[in-house]
């Protein structure tokens, strides 16, 4: 059993309904990916896209430094007190307030505050992992900010990031970080077995970059109107055959055929007697079942006994 220093008192597990809160997550995924964006055309390439990601941070979602000449700048969303903070280690620091405004403007309003610092940065300026996405610049459909629930949704990444890091702890071979993903809007963790994956045919270059080599991923999804609420995910690349049919646990976790992967929702996780020990064992059997029927060298890519600290 997976154990480590946490436990569910010293977790929150805030309701978190898509209908609720849908307008604010559909805005507030367009403005993690122009900021997002900026990470990226400033920083060098990583395998796996892993120059890409936000990370959690003590008050929200940060893009940890990003190199710029012979100097750093950092952005970071902060949700508690609902601005987008821009800091340079030349000392110049700026802000822009988080309410409701369209996506157009935030982007506009964030490139002018990155030029004011003399950050001088281009970005391709359309979405992606969208559905029929807008260029920012012309975005002016997205203009919702619930400060409530992006709260929520912040103190649910905290909970989560601390928990994907405890079962990180016990993978010793090669795992990414925990990181947000501003593309598909996910906290997620991946293990790899140390093998290249067979070439998936028809694949565009960033999923061809993304899973160049065998992987199993899990993470947390605040989920779509067309396809589930929040939930957890897990998944392996390539699927080994055997893999949808095995028995994973808890008992509401399932197989999606839509999206290739187990799902367990998040309302199930949270009204659960120890949140924290559900969702170890989602990761922890889903995890195992990949990687079983893949035939991966669990004896070396583990950590036999292991107690976080």
């Amino acid at each position: 059993m997976l154990t480590g220093t946490i436990s569910d008192k010293d977790l929150a597990w805030p309701a978190l309904p898509l209908a609720e809160w849908k307008d604010t997550c559909a805005t507030l995924h367009m403005w993690t990916q122009i900021v997002g964006k900026v990470r990226l055309a400033l920083s060098p390439h990583v395998n796996h896209w892993w120059e890409v990601p936000l990370y959690v941070s003590a008050r929200g979602l940060t893009t940890s430094p990003i190199p710029y000449g012979k100097e750093d700048f950092e952005i970071e969303f902060d949700f508690i007190d609902h601005k987008l903070d821009i800091k340079t280690s030349w000392g110049s620091t700026k802000t822009m307030s988080l309410a409701p405004r369209s996506v157009a403007d935030f982007y506009h309003d964030t490139m002018e505050t990155l030029h004011s610092l003399g950050i001088d940065v281009k970005i391709w300026p359309v979405p992606v992992e969208v559905p029929h996405p807008i260029r920012f610049n012309e975005d002016r459909t997205h203009a919702a900010y619930d400060p409530e629930y992006a709260h929520r949704f912040w103190r649910t990444l905290v909970t989560v990031d601390a928990i994907l890091k405890e079962f990180r702890s016990g993978f010793i071979g090669k795992c990414s970080p925990v990181h947000f993903f501003w593309g598909s809007f996910d906290l997620a963790v991946s293990r790899f077995s140390g093998r290249r994956a067979p070439e998936r045919p028809g694949a565009d270059r960033i999923t061809r970059e993304a899973y160049s080599h065998e992987v199993s991923s899990a993470g947390f999804w605040p989920g779509t109107e067309n396809v589930i609420d929040a939930a957890f995910y897990s998944y392996t690349i390539p699927e080994p055959p055997g893999f949808r049919e095995s028995h994973v646990r808890p008992e509401k976790a399932f197989y999606s055929e839509q999206l290739h992967e187990f799902l367990l929702p998040y309302e199930n996780v949270r009204t659960s007697e120890s949140p924290k020990a559900t969702l170890l064992e989602f990761l922890q059997s889903t995890y195992e079942a990949g990687a079983t029927l893949g035939r991966w060298d669990r004896e070396t890519l583990e950590r036999p006994s292991w107690a976080a600290v």
